[in-house]
């Protein structure tokens, strides 16, 4: 793009940045030019309907609206880009057409100012599709220079804290929200269309549960009671389950107190479904035709690029946990006739051991450290110990471990699918166990039994199928993103202060 000719803060500090365009600003106040009086503009066209629809918007009048990004001025003759919410259109300011007044306050407009432009739609000499203005409306002052256009706002860290500034010089960023949004409404459509009924269930719940992730407290005054936020919206949608509303799910924000990386973020997006009189496998064919039907509607393809792999999403790959870890270390789980086998097993790969070092939570440990870093390729991983998995159904055939998949692709859990455990007798020993284990290991756990779920499940829960996954990796996935704040609006942040 050629130099802007009409920018005359150039070499200037941003103090003296800020005072110019204040001075601007009271001037046009004294002339009953407020920009902020404006209270609304009627905005007939964006800039994708004039660059698409050209040929039949020739010679009509439009009303646009947006952000000046650029100016070049020739004399009696301005040509500007303007940033609306599809893109940018060319608008062309002459003296003549919308008087010296006008023209004069104009030629002081900042970049960063947001205007309305009434005008006709013409190709230039150099056939660029454009707006002739005839009226121009200040609606907005920019009282903060915008990053240079060359050099602007490249460090990640503010364009996190920062966000609003980062989608207006960063059109990819804007990309990457607009997609999110679609797939969104994608993920919502194929389930809707399956049947599902979308509900939303409490954040705020009155204790901590027995899941070993950690929640954020909070205190309701008004109950003088000590709140939990939710660290995942299960036990509330088998609720709804055995209420007889047969499909379910929810798009439900998440918060863990836990650690952050360019996966986890303290507070993200799951979607958590539940289906009665199915199992688990019912849940992987969900999960593959959702992926398929999903990626294809919002991509155009099933072939994904991400992070330097083409993910294959027409095909998915199914192991046994047993399996992989054989596959992976050359370590058979079936060798193993005692706790102890397993120890020694462990030992001599340098697995770490667990807390409670059984054959499952061994096993566990030899797929992180065998297998996970394998799965680029799309591939759900099935029948998990008993001992990580307190909220599945045994397998009739081996209670050892139980009816769950979790599905993987580069190397990264999306993830975790169960047939739902519906027994309630076996269900409340899980839970003790799981609640005495946690206080066991750190005595100011106020992890508690989740007695009135165990009630709900005395009335009698139908054979279940549910499944949770983060929402956030699925949009990572399917806009090439290599960190979760890329794919938050506002991730979480510490204060600079």
């Amino acid at each position: 793009m050629a130099k802007n000719q009409m920018n005359p803060e150039e070499g200037k500090s941003l103090n003296e940045l800020l005072q110019i365009r204040h001075d601007k600003l009271a001037a046009l106040q004294q002339e009953g030019r407020d920009p902020f009086r404006e209270t609304k503009y009627d905005v007939t066209h964006h800039s994708a309907d004039i660059l698409t629809q050209f040929d039949a918007l020739e010679g009509q009048t439009v009303s646009v609206a947006g952000r000046l990004v650029s100016k070049r001025g020739m004399g009696k003759v301005s040509f500007c880009d303007l940033l609306d919410r599809d893109g940018k259109i060319q608008l062309y300011v002459r003296r003549d057409l919308v008087g010296e007044e006008s023209y004069a306050w104009f030629k002081k407009c900042d970049i960063g100012d947001v205007v309305g432009v009434r005008g006709e739609v013409f190709r230039t000499q150099k056939g660029e599709i454009s707006v002739r203005a005839d009226e121009v409306t200040l609606l907005a002052k920019s009282l903060r220079p915008l990053p240079e256009k060359f050099h602007g706002l490249t460090d990640k860290e503010l364009r996190y804290r920062q966000r609003y500034v980062d989608l207006i010089v960063n059109p990819d960023v804007k990309d990457t929200f607009v997609r999110r949004s679609q797939i969104m409404r994608e993920l919502r459509s194929f389930l809707d269309g399956r049947g599902f009924l979308e509900v939303e269930t409490p954040i705020l719940i009155p204790f901590e549960i027995g899941a070993a992730a950690r929640p954020f407290y909070t205190h309701h005054n008004t109950l003088d009671m000590d709140m939990v936020l939710r660290v995942e919206t299960e036990l509330y949608l088998k609720r709804l389950i055995v209420g007889g509303l047969e499909r379910v799910y929810e798009v439900g924000r998440i918060f863990r107190n836990e650690g952050m990386d360019v996966k986890h973020n303290p507070e993200f997006t799951t979607i958590e479904l539940y289906q009665a009189y199915t199992d688990f496998h019912g849940m992987m064919d969900l999960v593959e035709d959702m992926m398929k039907t999903v990626a294809q509607r919002v991509c155009g393809s099933l072939v994904i690029p991400y992070q330097g792999h083409q993910i294959d999403l027409s095909h998915w790959e199914r192991l046994t946990m047993i399996e992989a870890v054989k596959k992976y270390s050359g370590v058979d789980y079936n060798d193993w006739k005692t706790d102890q086998d397993a120890i020694d097993a462990a030992k001599a790969h340098s697995v770490p051991l667990p807390e409670v070092p059984t054959r499952g939570t061994i096993l566990a440990e030899f797929f992180d450290a065998f297998v996970e870093e394998n799965l680029i390729q799309p591939t759900f991983i099935y029948d998990y110990p008993v001992e990580i998995s307190p909220l599945a159904k045994r397998k009739p055939e081996d209670p050892a471990f139980t009816e769950r998949f979790e599905y993987f692709i580069n190397a990264t859990e999306f993830g975790n699918a169960f047939s739902e455990l519906n027994d309630p007798l076996d269900q409340r020993q899980r839970m003790e166990a799981q609640v005495a284990e946690r206080k066991a290991l750190d005595p100011d756990c106020r992890a508690q039994v989740d007695y009135d779920f165990i009630n709900a499940l005395e009335y009698g829960m139908p054979p279940t199928g549910g499944l949770g996954f983060g929402v956030d990796r699925l949009v990572m996935l399917l806009t090439n993103s290599d960190s979760i704040r890329d794919v938050l609006l506002f991730p979480t942040m510490k204060p600079l202060d």
